[in-house]
């Protein structure tokens, strides 16, 4: 995302148009997905975003990107339900298994939520 950024900043420079680096902190902030949203809070409050150099902005979020990274990987596997398919018509028992099925996985949902 930086060095788009950066193309994007130098290709401006060269028509004349020069930001300042609180403008330049403040665009990435801005552009960073919903996902980011707690750690730009939390940055524009703890620090002050007129004097936070640029690197040490791009530092602390490489920094959360490699967190984020990290707890993804250590996360349990969420387990995954197969359905049988079947060709022939479906028999009582089939219909019997299929609304076991749905009462579990509601169960299941319901308990996560």
């Amino acid at each position: 995302m930086y060095a788009h950024f950066n193309d994007i900043i130098n290709a401006l420079k060269g028509l004349g148009k020069v930001f300042t680096n609180h403008e330049l902190v403040n665009k990435i902030l801005r552009c960073l997905p919903k996902s980011w949203e707690p750690k730009a809070t939390a940055l524009e409050e703890v620090k002050d975003l007129s004097t936070l150099p640029l690197e040490d902005l791009l530092g602390s979020l490489m920094t959360h990107e490699l967190r984020m990274s990290d707890q993804a990987r250590n996360e349990p596997k969420k387990m995954t339900i197969a359905l049988k398919a079947s060709k022939d018509g479906e028999s009582d028992e089939d219909k019997d298994e299929m609304v076991l099925l749905t009462k579990r996985i509601r169960r299941i949902l319901h308990d996560k939520k």
